[in-house]
C-alpha cells in the first residue's frame, strides 16, 4: 500500500532539506540531516550521489566548499500526492539575485515524514558546469 504522507510532514521535511543544504554549523547541519532523512535515505544527482547521513552530510560539506557563501533556496510550490513531492529550487550567490543554476527535485518519503529518497535533475547550470 502507498502511504499517504501529510502536507504539514512534507512541509517540514522540505524545508529541512533546505536548511540542511544552507546550514554552515557542522553539528548543527548534522542534527538536520537526522531529523530530515531516514537512515537509509539516498540522494541521486548528476553530480552528487549519497546514502546515509554519513554520505549526505560530507555531499552537503562538499558543496558548500565548492560554492562559499551560496544559498540553496526554493523557487515555486510544492507538488505532493501519496508519499511523493517535487520541488524547484535554485543556488544563489552570497548577495542572492539571479540563480547560478536552478533544478527540480522529486523524493520519496517515509510514513514518519523523513525523505527517504531524492532525485534531482538540474534544469540550469550555466553557473556551476
Amino acid at each position: 500500500m502507498i502511504e499517504t504522507t501529510t502536507p504539514t510532514a512534507v512541509g517540514e521535511a522540505i524545508e529541512g532539506y533546505f536548511a540542511m543544504w544552507n546550514e554552515r554549523d557542522p553539528a548543527r547541519r548534522r542534527a538536520l540531516v537526522e531529523a530530515t532523512w531516514t537512515p537509509d535515505g539516498s540522494y541521486v544527482e548528476p553530480l552528487m550521489t549519497a546514502e546515509g547521513h554519513d554520505a549526505l552530510e560530507a555531499g552537503v560539506a562538499g558543496m558548500q566548499g565548492q560554492f562559499p557563501g551560496h544559498a540553496i533556496r526554493p523557487a515555486g510550490e510544492i507538488e505532493t500526492h501519496h508519499d511523493r513531492a517535487r520541488w524547484r529550487w535554485e543556488l544563489v550567490g552570497p548577495e542572492g539575485g539571479d540563480a547560478l543554476a536552478a533544478g527540480t527535485n522529486v523524493a520519496i518519503l517515509a510514513p514518519d515524514g523523513r525523505l527517504r529518497q531524492v532525485t534531482g535533475f538540474f534544469d540550469q547550470t550555466a553557473g556551476i558546469v
